[in-house]
């Protein structure tokens, strides 16, 4: 028995039998583990050998391999989101823009897969004689040229293909990603989510277009416009499809972390400055929203001094109109003032939370956040006095409107660091 036993241990013995273990595990051909073409490897304790990494040679590096393919699939994905957000991003300041520039009536036709673009001047005559046919020529624009009809042509096309150069984007590695697997359950739903909400987008869009068209402005100082309802509701789209998809991005790319702390006095305080931190983005989207009622009626062309509107706190005719109610929403005066009350109410709310991320036990990376969302806000706010007292000029203007995304994204990446606590 003690000669067995020797002979056992020794190189004659382990040697070829570490050799055939060897060639047996090269016989694997998927990264998976699904697919085995030996009687060894089809044995049923293969699988769980390769999983638990300590019998067969080499499966240990199999188990990493696999960790290593599933971490950069899973980055993929998150990247994708991340980009869908940043081209979202680029469309909302591309539509505010096209709104400054008063391009968003030039064309008064729409197709699902887009307009085809005049190249002949003969072309070129055509379009512009179908937009004679609509208010904004007759009541506004009866001495433009051909010339500047191209020019608004060109930013209302621009803006409409970014749209659809965005649905694309998001449908065919939609797709692929679903077809290989690269989803998760929980991502499925966000994902038909997206899809969703960016064909709302496109509908919305063009809904609000033809509320620019119709016959119902007839007044000498009757402006042909938008619907500021339509207008409020397609930015209101384009920033919870923007939103999700950063936050989810988030959620892939940078997982939150949790506080290292067991005192309950650290933990109340740290609930009460998430749910401040949560009010703060809320304000940020509603302050934006109000932005677009503003834009809607020109109301920012109403009173362009500030703190105070025409010399007063409370101007005269803020309440103007009857019923009472409809001055919140069609009341230029009365629309610039909520405005800039939500304004001032919300960069206050952002300075008390950036004066008590100094004092609360926090997540590492939510002290960078909530002093970007500070410093974002302060320049917002800026902007804003800025684009009211120089009776808002296109591009501080567009900055203005760029500005609130800004704000809403480090709102979002600062709630998006508050959202574990400690086990």
């Amino acid at each position: 028995m003690i000669a067995l036993s020797k002979f056992c241990r020794s190189s004659a013995f382990t040697a070829p039998l570490k050799t055939f273990l060897t060639s047996q595990t090269r016989s694997i051909r998927s990264p998976q583990c699904r697919f085995y073409t030996t009687p060894f490897s089809r044995a049923k304790f293969a699988p769980q050998n390769l999983r638990a990494g300590n019998l067969l040679r080499g499966s240990g590096t199999i188990a990493l391999k696999l960790s290593s393919d599933a971490a950069k699939s899973k980055k993929a994905v998150g990247y994708w989101l991340l980009s869908c957000s940043g081209m979202v991003f680029v469309a909302v300041v591309l539509g505010g823009v096209t709104r400054l520039t008063e391009s968003g009536l030039s064309m008064v036709t729409w197709k699902l897969l887009g307009e085809k673009m005049p190249r002949t001047e003969t072309e070129w005559l055509e379009e512009f004689e179908r937009y004679k046919q609509f208010p904004e020529y007759k009541i506004k624009n009866k001495n433009m040229t051909l010339g500047e009809f191209k020019f608004i042509w060109h930013m209302e096309y621009g803006h409409r293909q970014w749209g659809r150069i965005i649905g694309a984007f998001f449908l065919l590695p939609a797709a692929y990603f679903w077809a290989r697997g690269r989803l998760t359950p929980s991502l499925k739903k966000r994902v038909l989510m997206f899809g969703s909400l960016i064909g709302a987008q496109g509908l919305m869009g063009w809904y609000m277009v033809k509320s620019g068209l119709e016959d119902r402005f007839h007044g000498v100082n009757d402006v042909p416009r938008v619907s500021q309802y339509r207008l409020a509701s397609h930015l209101t789209l384009a920033f919870v499809l923007y939103g999700t998809f950063l936050r989810t991005a988030l959620e892939i790319l940078a997982p939150a972390q949790s506080i290292v702390s067991n005192s309950k006095t650290v933990l109340s305080a740290y609930r009460k400055f998430r749910i401040l931190a949560h009010s703060a983005k809320g304000l940020v989207f509603i302050t934006a929203i109000s932005g677009a009622f503003v834009a809607g009626l020109d109301a920012g062309l109403v009173y362009n001094s500030f703190p105070k509107m025409a010399d007063k706190w409370i101007p005269d005719d803020i309440l103007a109109l009857t019923p009472k109610l409809c001055n919140f929403t069609e009341n230029p005066t009365t629309v610039q003032f909520d405005h800039r009350i939500l304004g001032t109410t919300t960069l206050s709310i952002i300075t008390i939370l950036y004066i008590l991320s100094k004092k609360r036990v926090l997540p590492p990376k939510a002290y960078k956040a909530a002093t970007a969302l500070a410093a974002l806000a302060y320049l917002q706010v800026a902007l804003g006095i800025t684009t009211l007292l120089t009776y808002v000029p296109v591009s501080i203007a567009a900055s203005h409107q760029t500005g609130s995304l800004a704000v809403l994204s480090a709102a979002i990446w600062l709630t998006h660091e508050l959202k574990k606590l400690p086990k």
